[in-house]
C-alpha cells in the first residue's frame, strides 16, 4: 500500500484459513490469539478465513505505525467508502527510523490532542527545484532558528534512510557552505526529518484512468515534523508536514513549514547569503507579528500629571478615606492639605520643577503624605529604605544628585552638604504657596535597580506612564471607591508605584501593613480581615506564606501578582476556598523600566492545573516583541528577547546614556520615529492567540562541569513532586577555584500535611532529570527568604547540613515534652540557621533574620510552644535573654 512509504518496518500480511464459522469457540480463539501478540515495530495482518466464506482482517500495530486516521482510512477502502490507491508503493530501502524526541517547547500542542493522533497541510515554494542535498541544511537552520539559537547552532535532523544527522549552523558561514557541510551521524531524538520520496512518481498501471499519485496521512509520521519535497508540474515544489498534534499545535506547524520554505528557496536563488542574514519572516508576516503583540486598544485619556489625577479624585470625594495607618485615617480632603503643605515646605527650601528629592521612610501615612507632596512641589522622588546599608544610601544621595532628603532616619549619611528634613518640619509651611505643576513629561519618580556591575542604576519614570497605567486597568478590574488596598511594599520597590497610585487616583482606600506584619503570615492575614482588604498585591514568595495560614474568609476580590515568576500551581489550595467568581487572580509581567506592570493574565483553576507560564497579552497602550539576537522578530511560538514599547517606557537611566542607547533602542514598527523599546534581557514567547510566555533571564543559564543547566528547569521538577509545595535551587561552589566543588542545592517548601522527605524528593527528581541536573542537597525549610521587595533571597538560604551524626541532645523519657523551651529554641535555631547554637549566641549575627523569624515561631507553634513575637526577638535576640 503506498501508505508504507511513512513506516521504517514491513508490513506482513498472513492468510489463514480457520475451519470453523465466526461465532464458534475455535474462531474466537483465534482472534483472540492474534491480538494477544507483543506489538512489534512491524505491522502484522492477518487474514482470518472462514468456513462460511467471510474473513476477518487483523491488524496489530505499534501507534508510531498506524494511526487513528490511518485505521479510518484502510477501513473506508475495505468496506468500498474509498477507492484504493492505484499507485504501487515503490520498493525504497529504508534505515531503522531515528527516535523519536520529546515534543519541542514552541508553542504547545493542542490540549486535547494525543500523542499519536496526526495532520498534514501542504505549501507550494513558486519557482524552485533544487537538489535533494539543499533540505536537510534548510531544515537543520530552521530548527535552530526554532529552538531559540538564533543564528548559530547545531540541530539534529533525520530522515528515514539515514536515521539521525546533527548539522553544526554557525552564523559566520553562507547558504552555500552550510548545504555543502558534512553532518555527523548520531542517536539522538529527532523533532523535525525529512520522508525521502523517490525523485520520480512511480507510473500509473495502465488503463486507470487516475491523476497523480498523493501520499495519503494514513500512518503516524515518524517525526513530530515530517516533511515531505515533491515535484509539481510548474517547476516549483509542493512542501508536505505531517505532524503530530500532541507535539505541535496546528498553528506552529503551518508556521514553520512556510518558514521551512521559505529557508529552502533562499538556499536555491541566495546561496551566498550569511546564515546570519537569512531571514524566516517576509515583510508582511512581520506586520503581522508585530500587532500580535499589541492586541489592546490604545489608550483613550490624554497624558497628565499624578498631582492633576489626584486632585480630580479629592474634589470628587473628599471625605472618603484615602490612608489608614493603624488607628490613624486620613480622608482625600486631607491628605490633600497635608501633601500641599510639604509641597509648600519643598518650595521654601529651594526645591524646584524637575529637581530630585529623596524620601527614606518607614512604611506610614507619612510616607504617602511626602511622596504625593513631592510630585506636587514639581519635583521628582527618589525613595530608598531605611533598612538598606549606609553605604547604599550614600551612593544613591550621590548618583541622583539630592540636595534634599525627607528622613527620620538618624544614621543617613550627610556627605556632599545633603540637607536631611523630618516630615513634621515641612508639616507647618503654607499650603497656599504657589507651585506651577509638572508636565506629563516630567520624572515622578527615580528608583534604582540592581545592575549587573552591582552598581545601581537610577530609571527615570515620567508622570505620563504612571496615570497611563493605572487608566489601562481601571475599567479592567473595576478600580474604585469600594476597594481596599494594602501598602505591602517597600517604597524603593516599584510594586509600590502600583499600590499607592493605583488606589489613590481610583478613589480606595490604602491600607500601610507594618514591616513585622509583612513578615508574619497571621498577622497579615488578621489585618486583611479587619481592614476588609480587596485589592492585594502580592510577589508569589510572599503570597505562598499566606497560603500556609487559615485563608478561608479573606474578602479579598481582586490579587495581583509581580515582581517575580509564578508558578500557577501554587494557586490550587487558593481556588479550593475561593472561586474564581469571587477572587480574581492576576498575573502581570512587568519591569521598573516599562512602569511596573506591560501584560495581565487572568489565572483560572484550568491554567493552573495546566502550569501555565502565560502572562498575557500586553496592557492597553503597551506592546511587546520577541526577537532574536539581532533584533528581528521571531515567530510565534519561538524563544526571543522580550522587547516592551508603548505607553510605559520609562525615560531612560539616569546619567547613563551609554547604557540607555543600548537598553532602550528605536522601535522599527511605530508610526513615531522618536519611539522607542527596551530590551528586557527576559526571554519569552508569543503565542499565536497573542498571549506571552515569560521564560526566565536570558542570562539565568549556569554551568556545572560543561553542562549548560537552567535552573527553573529542575525547579519546575521539583514543583511536578505532590510532596513539595515550594521550591528554590542555587548553584554553590565550595572553593570558587575548584571547579569540582560546584553543586546544585535544592531547597524545598513541604505541602500542607506532608512530612519532610528530603531522600524522596531527590530520588523522585532523580528519575526524571538527566545526572548532572539531580540537586547534590535538598532541604526543607518552612517557608523560603524573601528580600525586602519580597523576592526571593538566595543569599540567605541556609547552607545545607550534609547527613551527619546529630549533636542534639535525645528527649528525656518523656519525650517532647520533657525538653526545656531554651533546648526546643536551640534545636529549632539549629534546625533553621544550619550552623551549631549556644545560649548566648546572637541570632542575627548567626545569619538570622525576620524570615527565619518566622520559621522559628511557625516551629514553635508545631511543637504546641508558644510563638515567638517578632518585636521579642529583635529585642533579646539570644535563647538565654529570650527563656529567663
Amino acid at each position: 500500500m503506498e501508505n508504507r512509504l511513512a513506516v521504517a518496518g514491513p508490513w506482513r500480511l498472513w492468510p489463514d484459513d480457520v475451519p470453523a464459522t465466526p461465532a464458534e469457540p475455535l474462531a474466537v480463539r483465534r482472534r483472540e490469539a492474534e491480538l494477544r501478540r507483543p506489538v512489534t515495530r512491524d505491522v502484522r495482518c492477518v487474514l482470518l478465513r472462514y468456513a462460511d466464506g467471510t474473513a476477518d482482517l487483523v491488524v496489530v500495530a505499534h501507534r508510531d505505525r498506524l494511526d487513528g486516521p490511518g485505521l479510518r482510512h484502510l477501513t473506508e477502502v475495505l468496506t468500498g467508502e474509498r477507492p484504493p490507491s492505484p499507485c504501487p508503493p515503490p520498493d525504497v530501502p529504508r534505515a531503522e527510523t531515528p527516535p523519536m524526541a520529546p515534543a519541542p517547547d514552541w508553542g504547545h500542542g493542542e490540549p486535547t490532542a494525543t500523542t499519536h493522533g496526526s495532520h498534514h497541510l501542504d505549501l507550494p515554494v513558486p519557482y524552485v527545484t533544487t537538489p535533494a542535498s539543499l533540505r536537510l541544511p534548510a531544515l537543520a537552520l530552521t530548527l535552530t532558528r526554532y529552538d531559540g539559537h538564533g543564528s548559530t547552532g547545531t540541530a539534529t535532523v533525520g530522515t528515514d534512510r539515514t536515521g539521525a544527522l546533527e548539522y553544526a549552523v554557525p552564523a559566520s558561514i553562507t547558504l552555500r557552505d552550510l548545504a555543502t557541510a558534512e553532518p555527523t551521524r548520531v542517536t539522538r531524538g529527532v523533532v523535525a526529518g525529512i520522508l525521502d520520496e523517490p525523485e520520480a512518481t512511480p507510473p500509473l498501471p495502465v488503463g486507470t484512468g487516475a491523476g497523480p499519485c498523493e501520499r495519503l496521512p494514513c500512518l503516524a509520521p515518524p517525526f513530530p515534523l515530517t516533511f515531505v519535497f515533491s515535484p509539481l508540474p510548474d517547476g516549483g515544489t509542493r512542501l508536505s508536514c505531517f505532524f503530530r498534534a500532541g507535539h505541535v499545535s496546528a498553528a506552529v506547524a503551518e508556521g514553520f513549514t512556510r518558514h521551512l520554505g521559505a529557508v529552502y528557496r533562499q538556499s536555491a536563488l541566495a546561496a551566498g547569503t550569511a546564515v546570519a542574514d537569512v531571514e524566516l519572516l517576509d515583510s508582511d508576516e512581520q506586520d503581522r507579528v508585530a500587532r500580535l503583540g499589541r492586541p489592546g486598544a490604545a489608550l483613550a485619556s490624554e497624558p497628565d500629571t499624578l498631582p492633576r489625577a489626584f486632585a480630580r479624585v479629592a474634589a470628587a470625594t473628599p471625605d472618603a478615606v484615602a490612608v489608614r495607618d493603624g488607628e490613624e485615617e486620613l480622608t482625600y480632603r486631607e491628605l490633600d492639605e497635608r501633601s500641599a503643605r510639604v509641597a509648600a515646605g519643598l518650595r521654601a527650601r529651594g526645591v524646584r520643577r524637575g529637581d530630585r528629592v529623596g524620601v527614606c521612610l518607614e512604611r506610614t501615612a507619612e510616607l504617602v503624605v511626602t511622596l504625593l507632596g513631592v510630585v506636587r512641589a514639581g519635583a521628582a522622588y527618589v525613595p530608598t529604605d531605611p533598612a538598606y546599608p549606609v553605604d547604599r544610601l550614600a551612593h544613591t544621595v550621590s548618583d541622583a544628585g539630592l540636595n534634599v532628603v525627607v528622613t527620620r532616619l538618624a544614621e543617613f549619611p550627610r556627605d556632599g552638604g545633603v540637607t536631611l528634613l523630618r516630615p513634621d518640619e515641612l508639616a507647618d509651611a503654607d499650603g497656599l504657596w504657589d507651585v506651577p505643576g509638572a508636565a506629563p513629561d516630567d520624572p515622578a519618580y527615580l528608583i534604582y535597580t540592581s545592575g549587573s556591575t552591582g552598581r545601581p542604576k537610577g530609571v527615570i519614570v515620567p508622570h505620563r506612564n504612571v496615570v497611563a497605567l493605572i487608566d489601562a486597568t481601571r475599567d479592567e478590574y473595576r478600580l474604585g471607591p469600594d476597594d481596599t488596598w494594602t501598602l505591602f511594599h517597600s517604597a524603593a520597590f516599584d510594586f509600590s508605584v502600583w499600590e499607592i497610585w493605583g488606589c489613590l487616583l481610583t478613589g480606595g482606600r490604602l491600607v500601610v501593613v507594618p514591616y513585622f506584619v509583612t513578615r508574619d503570615p497571621e498577622d497579615f492575614r488578621d489585618l486583611l480581615l479587619a481592614r476588609q482588604v480587596t485589592v492585594l498585591s502580592q510577589t508569589p514568595s510572599a503570597f505562598s506564606q499566606l497560603l500556609q495560614v487559615d485563608h478561608a474568609r479573606l474578602p479579598v476580590r481582586l490579587v495581583v501578582f509581580g515582581g517575580e515568576p509564578l508558578d500557577s500551581r501554587m494557586l490550587l489550595p487558593w481556588f479550593d476556598r475561593h472561586p474564581e467568581h469571587t477572587c480574581r487572580m492576576v498575573n502581570m509581567f512587568g519591569i521598573t523600566e516599562t512602569t511596573v506592570h506591560v501584560t495581565a493574565q487572568t489565572v483560572t483553576r484550568e491554567l493552573a492545573l495546566a502550569g501555565s507560564r502565560s502572562v498575557g497579552p500586553a496592557l492597553p497602550g503597551w506592546h511587546l516583541y520577541v526577537t532574536d539576537e539581532r533584533g528581528r522578530l521571531v515567530p510565534p511560538g519561538v524563544t526571543g528577547e522580550i522587547r516592551v514599547g508603548g505607553a510605559g517606557v520609562a525615560a531612560g537611566y539616569l546619567d547613563r546614556p551609554d547604557l540607555t542607547a543600548q537598553r532602550f533602542v528605536p522601535d522599527p514598527y511605530a508610526q513615531d520615529p522618536s519611539a522607542r523599546v527596551y530590551r528586557s534581557g527576559d526571554l519569552g514567547r508569543l503565542r499565536p492567540d497573542g498571549r506571552l510566555e515569560h521564560l526566565g533571564r536570558i542570562d539565568s543559564q549556569v554551568k556545572i562541569r560543561g553542562f549548560r543547566i537552567e535552573l527553573d528547569e529542575i525547579r519546575a521538577v521539583l514543583l511536578e513532586d505532590p510532596a513539595v509545595a515550594a521550591a528554590a535551587v542555587v548553584v554553590r561552589r565550595d572553593d570558587p577555584a575548584d571547579p569540582a566543588t560546584a553543586r546544585l542545592d535544592a531547597y524545598v517548601v513541604p505541602a500542607d500535611g506532608t512530612a519532610a522527605d528530603p531522600q524522596g524528593i531527590r530520588k523522585r527528581a532523580a528519575g526524571i532529570l538527566p545526572e548532572h541536573m539531580v540537586p547534590a542537597t535538598v532541604t526543607p525549610l518552612d517557608v523560603l527568604p524573601l528580600t525586602t521587595n519580597g523576592k526571593l533571597d538566595p543569599a540567605r538560604l541556609p547552607v545545607p547540613v550534609r547527613s551527619t551524626a546529630s549533636a542534639r541532645p535525645a528527649p528525656g523519657p518523656g519525650g517532647e515534652g520533657d525538653i526545656g523551651l531554651a533546648e526546643a529554641l536551640r534545636e529549632i535555631w539549629e534546625a533553621v540557621l544550619g550552623t551549631p547554637v549556644g545560649l548566648d549566641d546572637d541570632f542575627f549575627e548567626l545569619g538570622g533574620n525576620s524570615l527565619f523569624a518566622v520559621r522559628v515561631s511557625a516551629a514553635l507553634r508545631a511543637r504546641g510552644l508558644p510563638s515567638l513575637p517578632l518585636r521579642d526577638l529583635y529585642r533579646t535576640p539570644t535563647i538565654r535573654a529570650l527563656t529567663t
